[in-house]
């Protein structure tokens, strides 16, 4: 066992021992000037710059999913786990950093662990620049002329010879595609290896050495500032997506492409480089902070006219106790038994997880939360791409209504859960009911959002509305003298009949012209003999009625994500109020794991696996299933909206269950105490 005695300098003494015995070095330290590294407000500064830089990278990619899938040709599925692929590492190593908390020069870890997501972040964009340049159409050759021809209606003798070989899948290229993905799901690995040492350190180091009445304000300060990472995240993505993947290597003649085109994909790559190069310079600080400063000394002004007020030093006493339980869960497992040696540790850590298991309030909150945040992984990873496909908007404006409308709401729910939690002081019950009101709440506004939608427009060959069977391989006769490329993608759009075709060979179309307007090209393709009057259809997929819907959806959407958050607080509360005062600290580590190995982590993976059952043509790459082109939108609506309102009612039911039992409890106590008060009268 360490030595107790040495534990006394790690700055985590009380208060008033520090003020009846203060030693000659404290009194040589307060009278020199000194540094900002020796300052806990600046800590708390570089700290919240950090998480909230560290938040941009892990956002970055759940904003550019779509376009991920679309450059490397994956599914949702794989996309999911890629995007969940972090909480691996996180959660490997979690609870050694949480042994090794004390134990080490916290702000130096935080500052390798920061380096190695900015690393990670590097790694993400590795592969735009060992891969070929992007092309939008399914044609090898160097020469443009060839690639508009092989999309062109030609007789097979006539065809371009690139149109027709398959040469360019060789197993080279299919190695090369497992690289770049593997590339990736190892650069996700590290961002979840960096990130465990930032948020847990930080706020153990914070608690130790600012004032034990200004922790708590610091701890919202640097929250407050966090939350506001993911919504940056979203906001750098639509930035970032306006520009053309290849934006560094754009070819002779420039792209005739816009971000409206299905084709366009957008520079993924350039925002990881950004927010590297962010988290850099916000980890630079911590190799300059001591493994220990001096303990605050005063607290803010206004703080001290605040408690100055209140009644009594109890009152006070219970005020800063309710304080410090936040803090202890944002701490999670950093300072669980720091006298235990590793065996030790690891020995007592399932005891006491059984235990917390088989408290049914932590069980049902911890479930309810599971159900919570399988809703938002869900939603942040899948939503962008989700109103592209279903309104046809660009990934630019779907990422630009996340960052401005639902994230915000998001945070005002958690602000608000907390506002009424501590303005109210409300009881176990009342918390409960709280979250139940919430969680009803949110599941009366999902009901809505099953109707707001469109349902696929017709494509021809594919969708059964021009008599067809689904099948990519099925198109109108008339395109049958053509030699078309079955995997081919350059969409056209008929819009007198509002038909889609994959590519102008299958509209039949033998001519392209190109006319320039306000500074625009616009490409047509010419007699069309697919269309009536052999006439001439625009470039691009058909317009969808469906865009001018997409304001209602993400209203009602963020308005229910909001209403939920509101539960974030009190639900938490629950937990703290309802284990034991020795498991606290380890309840809410507990907590924190099983929301990220249930939650967290499969999330993504069954959100794309079910957006993936409602594809109904597939991009094939060297005879593999690659991208999806086109979903069946109604049942792409019912599933992603059906999954979210299922794990919405999980946690109604949950909260349901948490009041009923708490109301049984209390009323099992009201009549315990009137019995042992009408024994008292009787003696």
């Amino acid at each position: 066992m360490p030595d107790r005695s040495t534990k006394t300098t790690m700055g985590t003494e009380d208060m008033h021992e520090r003020k009846v015995s203060v030693e000659p070095q404290d009194s040589h330290q307060d009278a020199q000037p000194r540094g900002m590294f020796h300052n806990i407000k600046f800590f708390v500064l570089c700290h919240s710059l950090l998480q909230l830089t560290q938040l941009m990278i892990s956002g970055y990619l759940k904003s550019s999913i779509s376009t991920v899938e679309k450059r490397f040709g994956l599914s949702s599925q794989i996309s999911g786990l890629l995007a969940a692929f972090n909480e691996v590492g996180n959660v490997s190593l979690i609870l050694f950093v949480s042994y090794f908390g004390s134990r080490v020069h916290r702000p130096r870890m935080i500052g390798y662990g920061a380096l190695l997501v900015a690393t990670a972040g590097l790694l993400m964009a590795l592969p735009h620049f060992i891969s070929e340049p992007y092309r939008y159409d399914h044609s090898s050759s160097d020469n443009r002329s060839l690639d508009f021809e092989a999309s062109l209606c030609l007789p097979t003798t006539m065809a371009p010879a690139s149109a027709l070989s398959n040469g360019s899948c060789s197993s080279h290229t299919e190695t090369k595609h497992l690289t770049m993905v593997g590339i990736m799901f190892a650069a996700q690995t590290l961002l979840g290896i960096g990130g465990v040492p930032i948020q847990p350190f930080g706020i153990s180091y914070i608690d130790d050495f600012a004032h034990h009445s200004n922790s708590p304000l610091y701890i919202g300060i640097l929250f407050g500032i966090t939350t506001m990472g993911p919504g940056l995240a979203y906001g750098l993505g639509s930035l970032m997506l306006r520009l053309y993947v290849d934006i560094d290597r754009v070819p002779e003649g420039g792209i005739n492409l816009t971000p409206k085109d299905p084709r366009w994909v957008g520079a993924w790559w350039l925002g990881f480089l950004i927010s590297s190069g962010l988290v850099v310079l916000a980890s630079s600080p911590y190799f300059f902070f001591p493994r220990e400063m001096p303990k605050e000394k005063h607290e803010f002004h206004f703080r001290r006219k605040v408690l100055a007020s209140a009644a009594s030093t109890a009152s006070k006493g219970e005020d800063l106790s309710s304080q410090h339980e936040p803090l202890k869960k944002q701490a999670g497992l950093a300072q669980i038994a720091p006298d235990l040696t590793l065996v030790q540790f690891v020995k007592v850590f399932p005891r006491v997880l059984l235990r917390n298991l088989r408290h049914p309030i932590f069980l049902l909150v911890v479930l309810s939360q599971v159900c919570t945040s399988s809703m938002v992984a869900g939603m942040a990873t899948f939503l962008p791409k989700f109103l592209e496909r279903q309104f046809s908007i660009t990934a630019s404006f779907a990422n630009m209504l996340l960052g401005c409308l639902t994230i915000p709401l998001v945070i005002v729910g958690i602000m608000m859960g907390g506002v009424l939690v501590k303005r109210l002081h409300l009881s176990p019950v009342q918390c409960s009911a709280l979250c139940l009101l919430g969680s009803l709440l949110c599941l009366l506004f999902s009901v809505p959002l099953f109707f707001i939608g469109c349902s696929t427009h017709q494509i021809a060959g594919i969708t059964q509305d021009l008599g067809a069977q689904p099948g990519p391989s099925l198109f109108p006769g008339c395109s049958e003298p053509c030699s078309c490329q079955s995997d081919d993608f350059n969409p056209v759009c008929d819009t007198s009949a509002y038909v889609e075709y994959t590519t102008p060979c299958h509209a039949g179309c033998t001519g392209r012209v190109v006319q320039e307007a306000l500074g625009k090209s616009q490409v047509f393709y010419t007699n069309c003999s697919c269309v009536a009057g052999n006439g001439t259809v625009p470039a691009g997929s058909c317009e969808s009625a469906c865009s001018r819907l997409v304001l209602p959806f993400i209203v009602l959407f963020s308005l229910g994500a909001g209403l939920a958050s509101i539960t974030h607080t009190p639900s938490f509360m629950l937990i703290l109020r309802g284990v034991k005062k020795e498991d606290k600290t380890l309840a809410v580590g507990m907590q924190f794991m099983l929301l990220r190995v249930l939650a967290w982590m499969p999330s993504p993976v069954i959100h794309g696996s079910a957006i993936d059952t409602t594809c109904v043509h597939w991009a094939l790459t060297c005879g593999r299933r690659a991208v999806c082109r086109y979903y069946d939108h109604d049942l792409l609506r019912n599933r992603f909206i059906g999954l979210q309102f299922f794990f919405k009612s999980g946690s109604l039911v949950c909260f349901t269950l948490v009041l009923a039992i708490l109301r049984q409890q209390s009323r099992e106590a009201s009549t315990r105490t009137t019995v042992k008060s009408s024994e008292l009268q009787q003696l």
